[in-house]
């Protein structure tokens, strides 16, 4: 497994009060005693998958660029682009893909989701019924997202409650892309679209927190960035 040396300090609004931390990017988790399995992409992109329940989920977030039709998805860097596009677009978080596309995996605006090519052939983005059957099998508590949070000191921000990877699912906060353009809470949050729509303007995601162990539910702006997992048909 690849270690990483770098080390940052990061300023964060979070709930009106500027949290200050320095994370270590230094790997050390428990993922070695998973039995994973791979799948790849139109690129060639592979991923690791693990059996959790009756599903299957990638363990790691997609960075494919194209559909699996083999379509390009538009990068989309400048700002007032990203927030009027009313079609598909993806970024790094940052712009910066040198540091995040093999980390962190790309950022897709909700119109990637709903090509429904997104996942290369044979897995598609969770529904919101598929996000509800992984969260009865994990327990609708507390805890529940906790069982799918890395629990290294790696990425999550301090004190990462309830992180205990248990599933080999290994969720990363990886942040997301707002509606303006902007980049936020990487370290603090993990936030995965669902397929289902919510309204003409918003669809469904999932969350995780550094603070909290639940496995998160709201719906927002199809224009926000969010990672993506895929789960097998």
């Amino acid at each position: 497994m690849m270690k990483n040396s770098c080390r940052w300090i990061s300023f964060i609004l979070v709930v009106g009060v500027l949290a200050v931390y320095s994370t270590s990017c230094k790997k050390s988790d428990n993922t070695d005693q998973f039995q994973y399995g791979t799948a790849s992409d139109y690129e060639g992109n592979i991923y690791k998958t693990v059996a959790i329940g009756s599903q299957t989920w990638m363990a790691e977030n997609l960075r494919s660029i194209k559909l699996n039709d083999g379509t390009p998805i538009p990068y989309v860097s400048v700002n007032n682009t990203w927030s009027n596009m009313t079609s598909m677009a993806y970024s790094y978080y940052g712009n910066d893909s040198t540091t995040y596309k093999f980390k962190s995996g790309a950022l897709y605006n909700w119109y990637t989701v709903d090509t429904k090519k997104l996942c290369p052939s044979g897995w598609h983005v969770p529904s919101n019924a598929d996000w509800v059957s992984l969260n009865t099998y994990l327990g609708v508590d507390t805890l529940a997202g906790g069982k799918l949070k890395d629990n290294s000191s790696a990425y999550w921000y301090s004190p990462n409650l309830h992180a205990t990877n248990e599933t080999g699912f290994t969720a990363l906060p990886c942040g997301y892309r707002f509606y303006n353009g902007s980049y936020n809470n990487y370290g603090l949050s993990g936030n995965w679209w669902t397929a289902t729509e919510y309204s003409t303007t918003s669809a469904w995601y999932r969350y995780l927190i550094y603070a909290d162990g639940k496995l998160g539910k709201n719906f927002y702006d199809k224009t926000y960035g969010f990672s993506v997992r895929c789960i097998k048909d």
